[in-house]
């Protein structure tokens, strides 16, 4: 009898299997021992049980040790944490719980059995749990997938008094199976995939808090607790992330923020920022620097914060975009001009506006226009986080208008602009990701083939070019409405992951607003549209930066640079005149004259993270010099008032500037 299955593996030779052959038949066909190894089958990429049997197509087994493997870990581990929780406590509803990054979560419903009131998860649970969890590991029951009747899996679910489950599966599309998943005795209403037995999850597993969290996610229903959870592959991984934990919660922005005196937030402006004048300093020390990075290529311009909304309509941002944006009406509603406006959310409309003011010709192209913009875009209370998640922050926006032959260098210019950038701030490894068409979209599918085609070309050459600084990557997908990006990620200090420049490729706004130029036939043509962000949010990038660099800035971005503080009243007018002269050299110093003791002053002075502090008592009145104290260092030496000037005001020369100095 003929194989009815065909399979390619990796090396690409091809093997023919029986009809119903399972992913466990095919890794045993192998070897015995990749056999034992193997949790899960990848089939045309797709993630499969052993168990399932295998059809047509290019196949992978997959071990333990496989990155692929950590999702499954994480999705056992829920499983394997909800079965803990009904055992402990008997007719706790168990609802959703699905694997996020770095972990995964449930949401339970546990109701006091003497009160019959709720009784929401504790802190002091966890512990207990994870007790419970190790012990369901270590039983190393199978997991096994049923396929259940719509009718029946509603049924059992009711009789067991599971009513989230049972509501659940009525969400469930009409024509998807109803799967089943077991581990011993135990079973939830799962898609999968999951590994072959709970022994497989491991011991490398923390729970890591509780929260409360609204049913779907809706207000109006009713609250549950949600547990959270990491997982590993093993223990040096577990060890590794929590230490990165722990290192993060040192760096909080918010509490650096505090402690530097940098800004606040307050519940009578949600979501902006309240800037304080060594947060502002900082704040205009980017500002500064990314205005100097442009000038050379840019037109820098400003376009209304309020608009009409016939425009954002034109736009298409009304329509795809509105539940993030402000509107804004007259005070008096029967004003005679009254009529809706919209806080913009974006620079892009107005700067079309600009560049149609006028009559351009091809000669002028490539036009490239910026903006340190303030927006506003409307985010969820329970979103919103310190610096990085704002309702009004400034973007470093700008557009460049160019002719389809000119795209793809503008994409590379604007590539090693952004690599200069974020090497000058210290961010070395940088991943660079192509964001495809989205489902929602405007354009013809013509025009996004023929972007996407364009930004898959140039990433190839950014990587080849980059000298091992870009790794590339495809999001397939999470373009914007409108067009095509890529999306710039930075690694910190601590291995986190942030997204922030974006170029992105437009087609479809110069063709809704009737942008053109005069081609050398004396034709109009539409221009190609560039949107391009460096660091994205200023507000959020110095957020980042913050959190990267722990508030330890380089001297050149340090929003006080130097404290002179004295030892004794004898030295107060010697660090007044030091200060003087520092501030002269254009150094950011402060004098602290309290009559405090040194130590108790470097003490603070060091908490707030100042670079340098120049301590002054009698005898450096009396020789002229100053005792240097660095950020994070014991040392101390002793150098004369022109020694440090000369020193730190070469130290304090932003990079960009000491390049062109040096050219």
């Amino acid at each position: 009898m003929a194989a009815a299955v065909s399979l390619t593996f990796p090396d690409g030779s091809v093997k023919q299997f029986d009809a119903g052959t399972t992913g466990r038949d095919v890794a045993e066909s192998i070897s015995k021992s990749l056999a034992k190894k193997a949790v899960a089958i990848a089939l045309d990429g797709s993630l499969r049980d052993l168990a399932d049997p295998v059809t047509d197509g290019a196949i992978e087994i997959v071990t333990r040790d496989d990155p692929r493997a950590l999702e499954l870990i994480r999705h056992d581990a829920a499983h394997v944490m909800a079965e803990a929780v009904q055992d402990l406590w008997p007719g706790t509803q168990v609802t959703i719980g699905p694997v996020i990054e770095n972990g995964f979560y449930y949401d339970f419903k546990r109701i006091h059995p003497d009160t019959r009131e709720d009784w929401p998860f504790t802190p002091d649970d966890l512990p207990v749990i994870e007790k419970k969890m190790r012990e369901i590991i270590a039983r190393n029951a199978p997991f096994t997938k049923e396929l259940w009747s719509r009718d029946k899996t509603k049924d059992v679910f009711a009789d067991m008094g599971e009513a989230y489950k049972v509501e659940l599966v009525d969400a469930i599309p009409e024509d998807q199976d109803i799967r089943i998943y077991k581990q011993g005795d135990w079973f939830d209403l799962c898609r999968g995939p999951h590994m072959d037995a709970t022994g497989r999850i491991g011991s490398a597993f923390k729970l890591m808090k509780v929260a409360g969290a609204y049913w779907r996610g809706d207000a109006t229903k009713p609250m549950l607790t949600r547990i959270y959870g990491t997982a590993w592959a093993n223990q040096k991984e577990l060890d590794a992330y929590l230490h990165m934990l722990e290192e993060a919660e040192k760096r909080d922005h918010r509490r650096l923020g505090r402690e530097m005196d940098l800004f606040h937030f307050q519940e009578e402006g949600p979501g902006v920022v309240f800037w304080h004048a060594k947060g502002w300093r900082m704040f205009q020390t980017l500002l500064a620097y990314m205005r100097r990075r442009i000038e050379e290529d840019y037109d820098e311009v400003n376009a209304p914060q309020v608009l009409d909304n016939a425009l954002w309509q034109t736009s298409g941002h009304w329509g795809w975009y509105r539940e993030n944006m402000f509107a804004v009406t007259c005070a008096d509603d029967e004003a005679e001009d009254s009529r809706v406006f919209a806080l913009k959310p974006m620079n892009c409309p107005g700067h079309v506006q600009i560049f149609k003011h006028g009559l351009k010709s091809y000669r002028e192209l490539p036009i490239r226009l910026a903006e340190f913009g303030s927006v506003h875009r409307y985010e969820p209370s329970g979103a919103l986080h310190g610096l990085m998640r704002v309702r009004g922050f400034t973007q470093d926006d700008a557009h460049v208008f160019c002719t389809e032959d000119q795209l793809e260098a503008e994409i590379l210019k604007i590539n090693d602009l952004m690599m200069s950038v974020y090497e000058d701030f210290g961010f070395q490894e940088v991943v660079v990701k192509l964001a495809t068409r989205p489902e929602k979209r405007v354009g013809t599918d013509a025009m996004w083939d023929h972007a996407e085609e364009i930004l898959k070309k140039a990433l190839i050459k950014m990587e080849a070019e980059s000298g091992g600084r870009i790794k590339a990557g495809i999001n397939e997908g999470e373009g914007t409405f409108y067009g095509p990006k890529f999306e710039y990620t930075l690694k910190d200090a601590i291995g986190r992951d942030w997204q922030c420049g974006t170029t992105q490729v437009d087609f479809n706004l110069p063709e809704r607003f009737g942008a053109f130029y005069i081609d050398k036939d004396s034709e109009k043509k539409q221009p190609v549209m560039v949107h391009r962000a460096i660091v994205g949010s200023l507000e959020r990038f110095l957020g980042i930066l913050i959190e990267s660099q722990a508030g330890h800035f380089p001297l050149w971005f340090a929003p006080l640079q130097v404290v002179v503080a004295t030892i004794t009243q004898d030295a107060d007018e010697y660090a007044q005149q030091v200060a003087r002269h520092l501030k002269d050299a254009g150094l950011r110093v402060e004098t602290d004259l309290r009559n405090e003791k040194i130590n108790y002053k470097v003490r603070e002075h060091s908490l707030a993270k100042v670079p340098v502090i120049l301590v002054c008592g009698r005898r450096e009145a009396e020789e002229g010099t100053v005792n240097v104290r660095r950020l994070g260092s014991r040392d101390q030496e002793s150098k004369t008032l022109d020694e440090i000037t000369t020193s730190l005001v070469d130290e304090a020369t932003a990079p960009d500037i000491r390049r062109k100095r040096t050219v």
